[in-house]
């Protein structure tokens, strides 16, 4: 059954009821959305969406309060709302983790590249699916949000429907968002509709269209911020500004028997269950390669038969396909006009990829998304997400460190091996051959709890047999065992630094060397391992910031300073990695 405007109004009211007394239980959170945003989410629960079918983002995070209210009135287990923002109660923003919340959204603009991608799936899964996505005036703000909005009109995914509370206020007060929204959203190819955002039967009619539409659709919905309240149409209406003798009277006023009711016919619906994002992972004979090659060569190798081999993975890239080496021989691209496909040009939008491949992979698909690792720092807030969130998305990023020569410093990263590492939750593989790739990519793709990403490098490289007592499960291991047979050095690599730090242990009698896969793993080990593999001086060599390994470390050879332009050749003797210097140096440690 379909409510009608009187029910939905009653419904609506209650709504409001229920979030008002989270946010006054925590004493914290924010009023002015709930007051002016409650009739579009009602309207969309109790008259449009299909539980476990359709999909719900709230990208004004902000607004946890009132989607929380929602979502216990329409019948989903989130526990008390007394416990809102409290310590192990529900969370100041909405969090995947809670029954009924589809995506994390904190950072504004998120959330809209996650219903992008929960949309995008809908349609590669071929599914009559729906994603309604409630955004603010701070969300269309955010650059993220507009590289996703760009690219939903790009593909038309006239799936998503995109309600905007358009209350024209920020905290610092008057919104600065564009001078036309609704031009800027029409050039993307949305229609767009308009109408007040607390006439539940205009919303009604709004919707009604919107799932009728060719197109992706955006419903400006002019909303009047904290309306009802003393601080109405003022900023200061936007967090917890009201007196608690205010918050009480708003909620008796709107509180109703016949609302809750009403809800109880909401919450006796029948769910579907929601999609698991699962992997096909076929056996895959590891092939020889030539004695230099780069890893990401090795990666696109690797990538290849897994794809020909049956891997359900939907990869793709920001403008760097050829690059990243993400497109393999039975790649399809994913077009407006044709979702059959297995790869995604997501153009040169690295922020709005990372935010869409959330959704995608909440939504149940294993995504793989690439660009060069200097770039990553434009993603970092969707990685975090995504690691937050528990999203088992693939980054591939290539191009790891100055030997990407010539481009220059611009493209040179040098903090963002250590910056990725610090993320908690994400596994960072920086792998040195072969074997280290295949095992990258199986642990990856087999990993239902966390993100992961590869490193990979742009240059050619010496290729490092592994022992057959490799431990690639472990972390770290040891590559190249001392000629002695006991080792009173230990040298820690990465990726192309481990044939220089092999070459340099092959000068000395005591001396070995651990390639560190996965410092996070590493670190995870227990302390007899640790001790076993890590004897003596130990010295890292790595082209990338020294901070993270002086846990392990008593020297660390790495870059501190930007890179330049010039040769791979050149920049990684210039910058320290040559055999020779390398050699001084370890010797000053181990005399």
């Amino acid at each position: 059954m379909k409510f009608n405007a009187k029910q939905l109004q009653q419904m609506s009211n209650v709504a409001k009821s229920y979030a008002l007394g989270a946010v006054l239980a925590a004493h914290s959170g924010h009023v002015g959305i709930i007051l002016d945003a409650a009739e579009m989410m009602t309207v969309i629960f109790a008259n449009h969406l299909r539980g476990g079918i359709d999909r719900f983002v709230l990208s004004a995070g902000h607004g946890s309060a009132l989607l929380y209210s929602v979502l216990k009135l329409s019948g989903y287990k989130i526990g008390n709302l007394n416990t809102f923002r409290k310590y192990g109660g529900l969370p100041g923003h909405p969090e995947l983790c809670i029954d009924g919340v589809d995506a994390t959204t904190g950072p504004l603009g998120q959330g809209i590249g996650n219903a992008v991608g929960f949309a995008l799936s809908q349609k590669i899964r071929k599914i009559n699916a729906r994603t309604y996505c409630v955004c603010s005036d701070g969300d269309l703000m955010e650059g993220v949000s507009f590289e996703s909005l760009s690219f939903a009109g790009r593909m038309n995914l006239n799936n998503l429907i995109v309600l905007w509370d358009d209350n024209k206020l920020s905290i610092d007060g008057v919104a600065q968002t564009d001078v036309d929204v609704n031009a800027r959203m029409r050039s993307m190819g949305f229609n767009v509709m308009s109408v007040r955002g607390n006439d539940v039967s205009a919303l009604e009619h709004a919707l009604e269209r919107a799932e009728k539409s060719t197109r992706p659709v955006f419903i400006q919905c002019k909303n009047i911020l904290g309306r009802d309240s003393s601080l109405a149409n003022k900023s200061a209406a936007h967090g917890f500004a009201l007196t608690d003798t205010e918050m009480m009277e708003l909620m008796s006023k709107y509180a109703g028997r016949e609302g809750v009711a009403l809800w109880n016919i909401v919450a006796k619906r029948q769910s579907a269950k929601k999609n698991k994002s699962v992997s096909v992972l076929p056996r895959v004979k590891i092939p020889k390669t030539p004695e230099y090659i780069s890893s990401r060569e090795l990666s696109g190798i690797y990538l290849d038969l897994l794809m020909r081999g049956g891997a359900d993975l939907i990869t793709g890239s920001a403008d760097l396909a050829d690059n990243t080496r993400v497109k393999t021989s039975v790649s399809k691209d994913i077009a407006p006009d044709n979702f059959n496909g297995n790869y995604i040009n997501y153009g040169v939008r690295e922020h709005g990829m990372a935010a869409i491949m959330n959704g995608m992979a909440a939504d149940g698909l294993r995504v793989v998304g690439s660009t060069f690792l200097a770039f990553s720092d434009y993603m970092r807030p969707s990685i975090r997400i995504a690691a937050l969130s528990k999203i088992p998305v693939i980054y591939v990023f290539s191009h790891d460190s100055i030997c990407v020569g010539e481009d220059g410093s611009t493209h040179q990263p040098v903090e963002q091996l250590a910056s990725l590492r610090l993320i908690p939750n994400l596994m960072v593989y920086r792998p040195c051959n072969m074997n280290e790739v295949a095992y990258a990519w199986r642990t990856a793709i087999g990993d239902n709890e966390h993100p992961s990403a590869i490193i990979l490098s742009r240059q050619k490289f010496k290729q490092i047999n592994n022992p057959a007592d490799s431990k690639f499960e472990r972390g770290g291991y040891i590559i190249y065992p001392a000629k002695s047979g006991y080792a009173k050095t230990t040298l820690i690599a990465t990726g192309a630094e481990v044939p220089l730090a092999v070459e340099i242990a092959s000068r000395f009698k005591n001396v070995q060397v651990v390639s560190m896969l996965n410092l996070d793993v590493f670190r995870e080990q227990d302390e007899s391992y640790k001790k076993q593999i890590l004897r003596g001086c130990v010295i890292v060599i790595e082209a990338s910031s020294p901070s993270p390994w002086f846990e392990f470390a008593d020297a660390v050879i790495g870059i501190d300073k930007f890179g330049a332009s010039g040769d791979s050749n050149t920049l990684y003797r210039e910058y320290g990695f040559d055999v020779d210097k390398i050699i001084k140096e370890i010797k000053r440690y181990i005399r």
